[in-house]
């Protein structure tokens, strides 16, 4: 992954992964360690699927811009997927406990979604191509005579 992409994604992922040891604590209080490992879990999930996520994104807007926002799409649409099937594999598990699992996954993914929002709100994007104004033929400035 690009240096870039790491400096991008950092101010997204360090809040959620803070509110993840937060749930991961709190599970562990009220559940006990089952409780823990799944609000890990749950927190490693959201990471791993939106982090990649943002990553798959970038790759895009840098290679493929003309199908950013379809693909944007259908990112979201595999994402929910992914996470149909790990629900479908894990129902009735006794690995950890479901209810931390899913308080740490929705909590994490909030936090995860409002940080990609700050951290797009603060970005400095150009909307304006600086390099089109660059042309073959000099520019006249001031009045005409």
């Amino acid at each position: 992954m690009p240096s870039s992409d790491v400096r991008n994604l950092v101010p997204i992922a360090a809040p959620a992964a803070a509110v993840g040891a937060v749930a991961v604590a709190v599970g562990g209080v009220v559940a006990g360690g089952k409780g823990a490992i799944g609000a890990a879990v749950g927190t490693g999930l959201t990471i791993l699927f939106m982090g990649l996520g943002v990553y798959v994104l970038q790759w895009t807007a840098r290679t493929l811009p003309q199908i950013f926002q379809a693909m944007g799409l259908m990112l979201y649409a595999a994402q929910l997927l992914l996470l149909t099937i790990f629900l479908a594999l894990f129902r009735g598990t006794t690995l950890f406990d479901a209810k931390t699992f899913a308080f740490s996954l929705v909590i994490t993914t909030v936090v995860w979604v409002a940080a990609q929002a700050r951290a797009h709100m603060r970005a400095k994007i150009f909307y304006i191509d600086p390099d089109s104004g660059k042309s073959g033929k000099p520019e006249k400035t001031g009045t005409s005579p």
